[in-house]
């Protein structure tokens, strides 16, 4: 049986939702996985969401498989926390707790269009979010609800309607006081939110035009959310924290040296921002964490397509045991193709939501894959130079992908910069579980022995990369 205290974490991923024990050491005890599948037309579909009860099952049956293992006493949980996607947006009703629209997901483009007439204030919206114009985040979603699905109207005609970031929903759903509550995270990522107020922006509400319906209340990312039952044991809910942010944490105490690289459906490149909150052309200002009246800030780059290229180039070919076979052909394989990589859309520094992905040069199916894997290195390492002022001296990542040596290995090759990783990939729910431990910011765990890329002499990489990206921005333009 285990000794106390122990902690609960929820991840609520793009492939899966999953829920951790953890102990005061950082050891998960026992966890449980509920793969979810997006509801689309293909990776390069402009609609992509997913059932929102269907996803709250998830999340339940998570929770439960996690909580019954033998070795675990749920009396012994002191506290639980949940990191989710951030930009994904839902509509449910006050009243009944109906979902009134499908969860809607960040990769979403479907209000690229609209987001597109306000152009003439990306100055504007930039440094008061942080964020470009782009139908990724959550204000075109929620536009989009209110014009298409009758429901959403209705409500807000009735005055039951509820709305925003996906983690308010899962919030209110899942605990006893039926909060309705947002953390600043998750908040920051809806294009409404203004990083120096902390709070809804209402010059910005007015630009977007946005139906006056009631947004949740921000709250910090530690904050007593309310209490999860769990059998007849009653768990207070204490952290809430988007996915990217957290991954920072399971590096335990920010380091400004450093930059961060999670690689999951997309992948995030953030360096952290020592003094002041500063915005930089072509990148992201992120909120990584708010809590005793204190902010933490990131400059972020965001790719688009990485776990999410790889499974749209999958099933394109369908390869037999891709995932067992991709370590060895990156071993093996100089791949003479190039991949213009637009999966759900390219992200920093380029921003352009709608972007055909294609191929340059011909190879077989087993060079094609190899050329969507370097895609995802030479979209970093475009950020990674833009991030490189003050100098860094290693990378740290994490994330499934990360998994890969020969990614890996691309990355350090390209940049310079030493990477390191550590061998297990769950960097979410390791940070929120250290962030549940670290009330008072003494705890320390024993990382893992961390596995090291150094930086290698690879002209025909670099060749390859200064070839991609020519070919990128006469794509592009």
């Amino acid at each position: 049986m285990t000794t106390s205290p122990l902690y609960l974490v929820i991840d609520q991923g793009g492939h899966a939702s999953r829920a951790f024990i953890y102990n005061k050491q950082g050891e998960v005890l026992s966890q449980g996985t509920t793969p979810i599948t997006a509801q689309t037309n293909g990776c390069e579909s402009s609609h992509i969401e997913y059932d929102a009860v269907t996803l709250l099952q998830s999340i339940r049956t998570a929770i439960h498989e996690a909580i019954t293992s033998p070795n675990i006493n749920v009396t012994d949980i002191v506290a639980a926390g949940i990191a989710t996607q951030r930009s994904n947006i839902v509509c449910w009703d006050q009243l009944t707790g109906q979902p009134l629209s499908p969860i809607i997901s960040w990769q979403d483009r479907r209000a690229a269009s609209w987001i597109e007439k306000f152009k003439p204030h990306q100055k504007q919206v930039h440094q008061s979010t942080g964020l470009f114009l782009s139908p990724h985040y959550g204000v075109g979603k929620l536009q989009w609800c209110y014009q298409n699905l009758p429901a959403v109207a209705e409500a807000h005609q009735n005055q039951n309607l509820y709305w925003g970031p996906m983690t308010s929903f899962l919030l209110h759903q899942l605990l006893d006081e039926k909060p309705y509550l947002i953390d600043h995270v998750n908040a920051s990522r809806t294009l409404l939110w203004n990083l120096r107020t902390c709070d809804w922006d209402p010059l910005l509400r007015q630009l977007f035009e946005l139906p006056h319906a009631p947004l949740p209340t921000c709250v910090a990312n530690r904050h007593s959310f309310g209490t999860l039952t769990i059998g007849r044991h009653k768990t207070p809910m204490t952290i809430a924290i988007g996915d990217q942010s957290a991954s920072l944490f399971s590096w335990q105490a920010l380091q400004d040296d450093a930059l961060y690289i999670n690689i999951g459906t997309g992948a995030f490149i953030q360096r952290v921002i020592k003094g002041e909150c500063t915005v930089k052309p072509n990148l992201l200002t992120s909120l990584l964490l708010q809590q005793n009246n204190t902010s933490h800030y990131a400059l972020e780059g965001t790719i688009n397509g990485a776990g999410s290229a790889l499974s749209w180039i999958e099933q394109q070919l369908n390869p037999e045991d891709l995932y067992q076979q991709l370590p060895r052909w990156l071993a093996e394989e100089a791949s003479p193709l190039l991949f213009l990589n637009g999966i759900a859309g390219v992200g920093s520094p380029y921003w352009q939501a709608n972007f055909q992905s294609a191929f340059i040069g011909e190879g077989n199916d087993k060079q094609k894959i190899v050329a969507v894997i370097e895609s995802i290195a030479f979209l970093l390492q475009v950020n990674i130079e833009l991030l490189q002022q003050p100098t860094t001296n290693k990378i740290l990542i994490s994330g499934g992908l990360s998994q890969l040596d020969g990614l890996c290995q691309r990355i350090a090759d390209l940049s310079g910069l030493i990477v390191q990783r550590m061998p297990a990939c769950e960097a979410t729910a390791n940070g929120v579980a250290w962030l549940l431990a670290n009330t008072d910011n003494a705890t320390t765990w024993h990382n893992n022995k961390l596995i090291q890329s150094t930086p290698q002499n690879n002209p025909a990489l670099s060749k390859r990369y200064q070839r991609w990206k020519i070919a990128m921005q006469q794509a592009l333009t």
